[in-house]
């Protein structure tokens, strides 16, 4: 059997139907569901004609339907009628997917009449599988083209008074419990084709919540012998509500029983004939980012961990099952990546001003979000009886100096070096076992009182220094310049030690020609052969001894490291060697150590000639020395966890080798989708495997969004200034100075291609990005705040820098002439 009618289809046929054809099956088996009749055309018919014709459109186009189908197709035509209209529709086996809609990809031709012309559109539908726009979306999507195969569906056309799309989420917040309507007169098509603008309903909870009537000036309405024609609509009626209150409520109703039957949020295309609705099409939406998953009904405000961690990419389930076991407190995972809980704190008096400070200084965008959630008064209730403590205290200070962060460190690489000789010897259920007690002992080192209170006492005499020296002296941001060259930085000393591999390298003109050229993961190997290959082999390698371990998102344990892809850093050592002079490293320390000593010798000498000035003087001169001793650390903790991560990642490797070896894993790259948890139990689903890796897929197509609530509503915060250029893009100011420049949008650190003067544009920067930061001008990023790493280096470098901009990879175009200003948080495009 090739042809099927809908009342023979359900789920289960989707490789024969695609995913129009088996969702409509679906739909028609719900009661109450109004579907118009239809068939669908097997997928196996298509593989046939492809057989004889290849993949040419042509060829498809003028292909022979074989007999035997033809007869199938006559017997559904002569029990719903040879010479009525009919929807000819294209249902691919990679369409109306959980993961990828493909809406529009393929044709879908209305109103088609008679036999023979239903078998022309037939073969147009097969063909239109092969047109450049279909073609280029499955690429982007991960879709082998030879294994996507075409079902054709014939449906009875409906002639409506009205039409339109349903979406049983809000497709602009993503709020789950909105319905959201668009509807206009006549054909859905002269909506979704963007010829008319529709009216948009929103009902909640049984009740219409917002309406917004447009001026519908045109429809498309059905030719009496085929085809479709556009008629303009009479001007008295263009301002009429489309649907009746009772009809938008009846519809939503209507929507919500799909959604249940298909357990998942749906786009939906509808018709309204006389008075009663039909159902053309159900898909699932797939453009939502998963909620965390709770065992309760009450509200949740979820922050998203990747936002304060510089890393917004989707992790793998072991990069998740570690970074939670590292973690404090419960973090859930939603769309591969970690979310943590407020509401409660929001809900206490007593913590929410705490939390609304911190959130101000560090991402003004999640304060704004969370105010916004706040002040509907509704979602999250303030706790009875809480009373509100005294304004937080961020100026708390203890008498740490260098001796206490030289203590500090020397215990971190001690306990590093105790892990490289404890874990040889394990393996199997013994090194999970190992792996798990470990992780406990990370999660309390990196709790340890002394280390947070050295890298606290170091913010907050920052935010001391800038309020006061602009309550006294009308200067902003000077621990910006009184940061630079601090000791004791672990990354901005990799980003100079780069800088000396780049001298070593800059010599010897062959080994830079190779470089410039090779696409070998295995060069290091390879400059043996060439002259002065031996002395570059060695500066790099000494370079990944000391931060091999590092990589761009290096918070999840199943990135690839420098160490086992070292070419990732070729493009930023070329770029030193073309745009810096030798010796660069110590000059631009040196430099910066000059500039911050000649800020606090002025800035001293300013306030001496203040009232009062000879305490005031003193106490900034206690808290600029705070900075300086302890500023640095602040990066230690974070390398300490990822040299720990790299320890665990090359044991766990070896023990996949050992599984793949037995049988029980497929590829040594299975283990990054099983959990610790699961490892630990020996559980090694092969299907499961292969399902997370095509989530993985999906998730990383998916942006997390800074504020979410438990309704899925994705709450986007706003920067609350107008005394800005009206051409401004707004950010968070995080390291003073103005710049101009090219700006470079650079997604990924290995295409960084820079140029002396560039400013690097680009989604989120993480430890592993700081060797561009000794060749770049200027810094702008999506994603940050004013104490996460890629601030503080760029304030370190003395780099003016914005962060927190949303989209800013997209309103700036590579090449456009910008200006950042870092001082007040802004960056205009010029030219």
């Amino acid at each position: 059997m090739m042809v099927f009618g809908f009342h023979e289809i359900d789920k289960t046929k989707f490789a024969l139907v695609g995913g129009k054809g088996s969702n409509l099956g679906e739909l028609s088996k719900i009661e109450g569901i109004n579907v118009p009749d239809g068939f669908c055309i097997s997928t196996e018919v298509f593989k046939r004609i492809v057989e004889h014709s290849g993949t040419d459109r042509k060829a498809i186009g003028n292909a022979t339907i074989p007999q035997d189908i033809v007869k199938e197709i006559d017997r559904f035509l002569k029990i719903y009628g040879e010479n009525i209209p009919y929807a000819v529709r294209s249902s691919a086996t990679a369409e109306d997917l959980p993961t990828a809609s493909f809406a529009g990809q393929q044709d879908t031709f209305l109103n088609v009449i008679g036999r023979d012309s239903i078998l022309t559109h037939i073969r147009k539908c097969w063909a239109s599988l092969y047109t450049d726009r279909a073609i280029a979306y499955r690429a982007q999507n991960g879709f082998d083209d030879d294994k996507v195969y075409l079902s054709v569906v014939i449906q009875k056309m409906v002639f409506p008074q009205v039409a339109g799309i349903m979406f049983t989420a809000d497709p602009v917040t993503s709020n789950r419990k909105i319905v959201s309507i668009d509807a206009s007169f006549g054909l859905g098509e002269a909506m979704v084709s963007g010829k008319v603008n529709a009216d948009v309903y929103k009902v909640r909870d049984g009740h219409i919540v917002d309406k917004k009537i447009s001026a519908k000036k045109v429809a498309i309405y059905p030719v009496k012998n085929g085809g479709t024609k556009e008629e303009v609509i009479d001007p008295s009626d263009q301002n009429t509500q489309a649907l009746t209150d009772e009809q938008i409520l009846e519809l939503a109703r209507i929507g919500r029983k799909i959604e249940r039957h298909f357990g998942s949020p749906q786009d939906i295309e509808w018709c309204l004939v006389d008075g009663i609705f039909y159902i053309v099409q159900s898909r699932p939406i797939t453009t939502l980012f998963p909620i965390p998953e709770t065992n309760d009904d009450a509200n949740h405000v979820y922050l998203s961990v990747g936002h304060q961690q510089m890393m917004t990419d989707a992790m793998r389930p072991l990069g998740l099952s570690v970074r939670q076991l590292t973690g404090n407190g419960r973090m859930y995972i939603a769309g591969g990546r970690m979310f943590v809980d407020v509401a409660s704190s929001l809900a206490s008096m007593a913590t929410r001003d705490m939390m609304l400070e911190l959130f101000g200084k560090g991402d003004p965008l999640i304060k704004d979000a969370l105010v916004t959630i706040l002040d509907r008064g509704d979602f999250i209730k303030s706790i009875p009886g809480d009373k509100t403590p005294p304004p937080p205290n961020f100026q708390a200070l203890n008498e740490y100096g260098q001796d206490d962060v030289a203590e500090l460190v020397s215990q971190l690489e001690k306990d590093l070096e105790e892990l490289k000789q404890d874990i040889r010897s394990k393996t199997g259920s013994g090194l999970i076992d190992f792996l798990f007690d470990d992780l406990h002992k990370l999660r309390k080192s990196l709790t340890e009182p002394k280390s947070f209170g050295v890298i606290m006492t170091s913010m907050n005499a920052a935010f001391w220094l800038n309020d006061k020296m602009k309550e006294w002296l009308g200067e902003k941001n000077v621990a910006d310049t009184l940061t630079l060259s601090v000791p004791n930085n672990v990354t901005s000393e990799m980003g100079l030690a780069l800088l000396e591999v780049a001298d070593v390298i800059r010599i010897y003109p062959g080994v830079v020609d190779y470089l410039q050229k090779t696409t070998d993961d295995d060069f290091l190997e390879k400059l043996a052969n060439l002259h002065g290959g031996s002395e570059s082999r060695k500066a790099m390698v000494n370079f990944l001894d000391k931060y091999g371990m590092r990589c761009a998102g290096e918070i999840d344990i199943t990135k690839p490291r420098w160490s086992e892809r070292p070419l990732t850093l070729v493009p930023a050592i070329l770029s030193c060697i073309r745009n810096l002079e030798p010796n660069e490293s110590a000059r631009k320390f040196e430099q910066g150590k000059e500039e911050a000593s000649k800020k606090e010798k002025e800035l001293l000498g300013r306030l001496k000639e203040l009232p009062g000035g000879e305490e005031k003087a003193k106490e900034t001169k206690k808290m600029i020395d705070l900075v300086r001793n302890l500023a640095g650390y602040r990066e230690y903790p974070k390398y300490a966890l990822v040299a720990r991560y790299f320890v665990y990642k090359k044991a766990l490797l070896e023990e996949a080798e050992r599984l793949v070896k037995r049988g029980e894993l497929r590829q040594a790259e299975d283990i990054f989708y099983l959990t610790l948890e699961e490892l630990r139990a020996g559980e090694f689903d092969h299907m499961m495997i292969e399902k997370r890796r095509e989530q993985f897929i999906h998730f990383e197509k998916l942006m997390p969004p800074r504020v979410m609530t438990s309704d899925g509503e994705i709450v986007m915060g706003k920067y609350r200034r107008d005394d800005l250029p009206a051409n401004a893009i707004i950010g968070l100011a995080v390291s003073s100075g103005l710049v101009e420049g090219r700006a470079r949008v650079i997604l990924k650190i290995e295409d960084a291609d820079l140029e002396e003067g560039d400013i690097l544009v680009t989604t989120f920067t993480d430890p592993s990005w700081t060797p561009l930061f000794v060749s770049i001008k200027g810094l702008v990023t999506e994603v940050g705040g004013l104490m996460t790493h890629g601030a503080v280096i760029a304030r370190e470098y003395g780099l003016p820098a914005v962060v927190g901009i949303d989209n800013a990879t997209k309103m700036i175009k590579d090449g456009d002439r910008i200006r950042v200003n870092g001082t007040e948080g802004y960056v205009e495009v010029i030219g």
